[in-house]
């Protein structure tokens, strides 16, 4: 509005148009989101170093903190416990911890789903049925937990034909380095240290379950159904990134080094990811109806385990909101893969 224009207004004039538009608020809000070091979730630290993320919620009149947590379970349970808005977790983990704890969560950003990063590697044997009787050595109740269960189904085992020995992911490489460990399932940068020891032999990866094992940042539903600006902020920062990252090989050599590896090294993980660089095919993934079947399996194998918690009938106790319908209790439904906020950024709405 010109300057003129506005003093020549009436003092009824300018209460009217204050009322029909109101001005922003100065107070900003603050926001708050968790990452662990993953192939898939370092564009958090590239977007926090860069000022992406800050350039983006300034966009939207708000703050968002963006902290590292070393330890992957313990970034999960911090925000199960309301110290964190948001968090990056594998769609399992988000169902067995905080769905689980009764956080209501929403998956703001589908990143990318594990195409080869995950596998199982055997000292003994050439192809996967050859693990039978052996001892897996693997962080018991993960997402390699899950791979095994379903790398056996494949084979007509399940793990009555196995004997599961839990090892921290610390530990993993240094234990098939010894005479006594021979098979263990883990995931990238690890599988990649072991595949260059001697006699490994890489026998099933998660490239056999296309799918189903997804990355995403999950957001308090809460949170995002009051504070839309937030879940656009956080989306259009990504999808910013995500194209610096495609197209830009500086980029990805500082995502490496920030994950403690090289280019080179950074890449080879890439290579075995399938990473969502276009919200256009996050969207189509979520909206697909095999995102519903895989989510059931996911369920399934957590209800197997005990991790839907002690109150759990069957796996449908939580139900899992997708847009091709629930899976589950559509009265308990604490876990919700929303595509919205990514279509915005298709469409060129953020």
């Amino acid at each position: 509005m010109g300057s003129v224009l506005f003093r020549s207004m009436t003092a009824y004039a300018l209460l009217a148009a204050a009322m029909l538009n109101p001005p922003p608020s100065i107070a900003q809000e603050r926001f708050s989101i968790c990452w662990s070091i993953y192939v898939g979730w370092m564009p958090w630290e590239y977007g926090e170093a860069t000022g992406i993320i800050d350039k983006w919620a300034d966009k939207y009149g708000i703050d968002i903190d963006v902290v590292q947590i070393n330890d992957y379970i313990e970034s999960i349970n911090q925000y199960t416990a309301g110290e964190f808005d948001a968090c990056s977790m594998t769609n399992m983990d988000a169902l067995t911890i905080p769905a689980a704890g009764g956080v209501d969560s929403t998956a703001l950003i589908v990143g990318d789903f594990s195409n080869g990063n995950d596998a199982i590697i055997l000292k003994k044997g050439s192809t996967l049925a050859d693990i039978e009787g052996q001892s897996v050595n693997l962080v018991e109740l993960s997402v390699s937990h899950y791979l095994l269960a379903r790398g056996l189904e494949s084979v007509g085992l399940s793990e009555r034909n196995v004997r599961v020995v839990n090892t921290s992911d610390a530990d993993i490489v240094a234990a098939f380095s010894t005479n006594d460990v021979t098979a263990v399932t883990t995931w990238n940068p690890l599988v990649n240290e072991i595949m260059n020891l001697p006699a490994a032999k890489k026998v099933f990866d998660s490239s056999r379950i296309p799918g189903e094992i997804i990355d995403t940042l999950m957001v308090k539903t809460e949170v995002l159904q009051d504070s839309p600006e937030f879940g656009k902020a956080l989306t259009g920062a990504w999808y910013e990134i995500m194209a610096a990252m495609k197209n830009n090989e500086e980029v990805r050599a500082h995502m490496g080094e920030a994950s403690g590896t090289d280019l080179a090294g950074y890449e080879s993980q890439l290579a075995s990811t399938r990473m969502f660089y276009a919200s256009e095919d996050a969207v189509a993934f979520v909206n697909s109806p095999e995102l519903k079947t895989i989510m059931e399996y996911v369920a399934n194998f957590s209800f197997d385990h005990g991790l839907l918690g002690e109150g759990a009938a069957d796996a449908g106790f939580i139900g899992i909101e997708m847009p091709s319908g629930v899976f589950g209790n559509t009265s308990n439904i604490q876990l919700r893969f929303d595509p919205s906020f990514m279509a915005m950024a298709a469409a060129g709405e953020l």
